[in-house]
Formats: structure tokens, C-alpha cells, sequence
């Protein structure tokens, strides 16, 4: 977090890390929540339809309102102002859960927190773009995955220690949100100094956009369509570590062990795909092809993992690595190949309505990939890799339509 240099490039470069620190800090924070709230509501006497509740609102409030956001920053270009809003949600909402005597104060403050989310999403993925031009949309949108993937194993964890030393009670719970302010202040103070070094974030965008990524023309809706087939099939890790559980492969104290270790491969990922994403780019190419080749190689992450019990360990480790890689496409160069082909006067529109597709799909794959499982857990395999094969093919072929209306 030093001055920036005086290139270009050093100085996308910065603007980039110092965006990828508040995801990180923020990150720390949101995930050490995520992680404890289950928790929480089970020591406050919640049911299991009232757990269900908090979590599902949460995220429709969260993807919902994305749009609303997104359009609001292109329309006023106050992408800071978004961003910081977005972000002081957590500085309150997180600490005051320790004062909550409820489930439905958890909910309301959970909901208080992914509204933050909501308003800040599209502005700071908008601002995370102008940086594209010089230093890779690729690469600018991969550090900020890799340093959020950080944020996000180390906030589950500090919130582990505090409940060792506190104990699983409310009073152990209020201490661990209480700590979690610390990071949310981290990352509030770092987006303010980036603020101050880069007041107007569109002169780091030192090409102008060319007239051919202006609109949200065919191109775009196409590569929504891939994107809501991909959401579909790549299953939210609750049901794979529900599986994993339930037959046999893990024990409970083995499944954060588990998952921290699919998002290190999600970093690292990460970074790969950035980089071919930037030189497929270089070669005059969207960078769509890139993106689909790591939906595709994700593609039989469900017959692995779902096929997998006690005996066949093997084949649960390789299916979360491939689940993992497909994973860090859609939260890397999934965005920035809308830097890529959308003018940044509508990038905060689009990042709103591809994160609002994403969530509404995401939802629906849950919802059937969950009671298909409940039903046959062969034809859940089967229907999360043909969504993720046919939403690869209809990223693909995004490259292939005409960009503008």
C-alpha cells in the first residue's frame, strides 16, 4: 500500500491492489460472519426453517438489488461514493449482531449487511475495470479474487479461535463479531485512501472504449444466458459438503479443512486464469474462449464428488478441485470479460444485471439440484454437468455475436 508510480501500468497496478486489500479486509469480515451465523441463531434457539430463512433473504436482498446499484453508478458516476456506502454497512451491521437477543434481529441485520453488498458490488467491479486497459482485464480482476480468497479463509478462522477461547455461547459469539468491526475499519480506511490517490478512477483507462462495446447488444445477453446456465450447475458448497458428510468421505472437523482448501485452489486458479484471459485478449480474441475452457474443465466436478463415499476419497478430492476451477472463473475473468466487451459508461448497469442473472439462476440450481438430489444423486451429477457443458458452449459462442444492438 505504497505511493503509486507515475506509468500507467504501475499505476492500474496499484489502484488494483489497494481494491484487492479492501476485498480482502472486507472479505474477512463478511466470510468470519458467514461462517458463525449458523452457529448464532442454534445458541439463540433458532429452527432450522428460521436458519433457512435468514440465509435465503439475505441473498435475494444481496443479488436483488444489484441492478438498482449498478444503473444508479452509471447514470450519477459516483462510484466511490457507492462503494464506501456499500462498505460502512459492515462496520455496523456486523458488530451489532452481538447485541441481537434474537433470530429475527440476526435477519435484519444479515439483510442490513447484503444490502451493503448490493450497493457496492457493481460500482467497485466498475471501478476494478478501469484498470483493465493497461494492466489486463484478466489480470486486474484475478488479484482481486486471489486477495479475497485470502480475506475469506482467514475470517472463518479467526472467528474459530475466538470461539475456543470464549466458547460456543452468545457471549463468545458477540466477542467474535465485535473483532470482526477490526477488519471491517481496515477496509474502510484503505478504499478512503484510494479514494484520495485516484479521486476520478476513468482517467486510469487511458484507451477510450472502442464504439463497438457501447451497448448491451446481443453479445452481452448471449454471454448472460451461458452465465445463468453455469450458476445452475455449479452447486453451492453446503450440498457438497452435505454429501460429503453423509457418506462417509468427511467428518465434521475435516470439512472447513476441506473448503479452505478448494478456495486456495480457487486463488490460485484464479491467477491462471487471468492470464491466459489477458493473452487471448492480446490476440485480438474477447477472452470468452478462455472462459469457457474453465467452465468446461469444471464440468464433471458433480459425477465426481457425488460418486464419491468412504471407499473412494479420491475421486471427492478431484471433483472439489474441478468445482473449485470452474468457481474461479466466474468470480475472475467472468467479469472482467465484461470489461471487455462493454463501454464503460455501462459497465455498472451491466455488472448489476449480470450479478442479479447470476443470483436469480443460482437460486433456481440450488432449489433443483438439491431435490435431485434428495430423489437421485446420479441425476443430480447429471444435470449439473450438462448445465455447465451447455453454459460453457453458449459462452463460447458470445464471441461469435455482433456487439452491438
Amino acid at each position: 500500500m505504497t505511493d503509486p508510480a507515475t506509468t500507467p501500468r504501475a499505476r492500474a497496478r496499484h489502484f488494483v491492489i489497494l481494491l484487492g486489500w479492501v476485498s480482502l479486509f472486507a472479505d474477512l469480515c463478511y466470510e468470519g460472519m458467514r461462517g458463525a451465523i449458523g452457529g448464532y441463531l442454534a445458541v439463540l434457539g433458532a429452527s432450522a426453517t428460521a436458519v433457512g430463512a435468514v440465509a435465503g433473504t439475505g441473498e435475494a436482498i444481496g443479488y436483488g438489488l444489484r441492478y438498482a446499484s449498478g444503473a444508479l453508478a452509471d447514470r450519477t458516476r459516483r462510484y466511490w461514493a457507492l462503494t464506501i456506502a456499500g462498505y460502512a454497512t459492515n462496520l455496523v451491521a456486523v458488530p451489532l449482531l452481538a447485541l441481537a437477543g434474537s433470530w429475527p434481529m440476526v435477519a435484519v441485520l444479515v439483510g442490513l449487511e447484503r444490502l451493503g453488498k448490493a450497493i457496492r458490488s457493481p460500482a467497485k467491479s466498475t471501478l476494478t475495470s478501469f484498470a483493465a486497459a493497461d494492466l489486463g482485464a484478466g489480470k486486474a480482476f484475478a488479484i482481486n479474487e486471489a486477495m479475497d480468497q485470502i480475506g475469506g479463509l482467514a475470517g472463518p478462522l479467526l472467528v474459530a479461535a475466538v470461539l475456543v477461547w470464549r466458547g460456543e455461547t452468545a457471549s463468545g459469539y458477540a466477542w467474535a463479531f465485535c473483532l470482526l468491526a477490526i477488519p471491517a475499519a481496515g477496509a474502510i480506511t484503505v478504499l478512503l485512501r484510494a479514494r484520495r490517490l485516484y479521486p476520478d478512477p476513468r482517467s486510469l483507462e487511458s484507451t477510450p472504449p472502442s464504439d463497438s462495446a457501447t451497448a448491451l447488444g446481443p453479445r452481452y445477453r448471449l454471454y448472460l444466458v451461458g452465465v445463468a446456465l453455469v450458476a445452475i450447475g455449479l452447486a453451492d458448497w453446503p450440498l457438497l459438503a452435505y454429501h460429503l458428510k453423509h457418506a462417509g468421505v468427511l467428518t465434521d472437523r475435516w470439512l472447513p479443512v476441506a473448503y479452505a482448501g478448494a478456495m486456495a485452489i480457487d486463488g490460485v486458479a484464479a491467477l491462471a486464469a487471468g492470464h491466459l484471459f489477458d493473452r487471448s485478449r492480446r490476440r485480438g480474441h474477447t477472452g470468452a474462449g478462455i472462459v469457457a475452457l474453465f467452465v468446461l474443465a469444471g464440468a464433471a466436478y458433480g459425477p465426481l464428488v457425488l460418486a464419491s463415499d468412504a471407499a473412494t476419497p479420491l475421486l471427492a478430492i478431484a471433483g472439489v478441485a474441478l468445482w473449485s476451477i470452474t468457481r474461479s472463473a466466474t468470480e475472475s475473468i467472468g467479469k472482467a470479460l465484461i470489461a471487455a466487451i462493454v463501454g464503460r459508461d455501462q459497465r455498472g448497469r451491466a455488472y448489476g444485471l449480470y450479478y442479479l442473472v447470476w443470483g436469480i439462476a443460482w437460486w433456481a440450481g440450488s432449489l433443483l439440484l438439491g431435490a435431485l438430489y434428495d430423489r437421485d444423486r446420479t441425476i443430480a451429477a447429471a444435470v449439473a454437468a450438462g448445465a455447465l457443458v451447455a453454459g460453457g458452449a453458449v459462452v463460447a459462442l458470445s464471441a461469435r455475436a455482433r456487439s452491438e444492438i
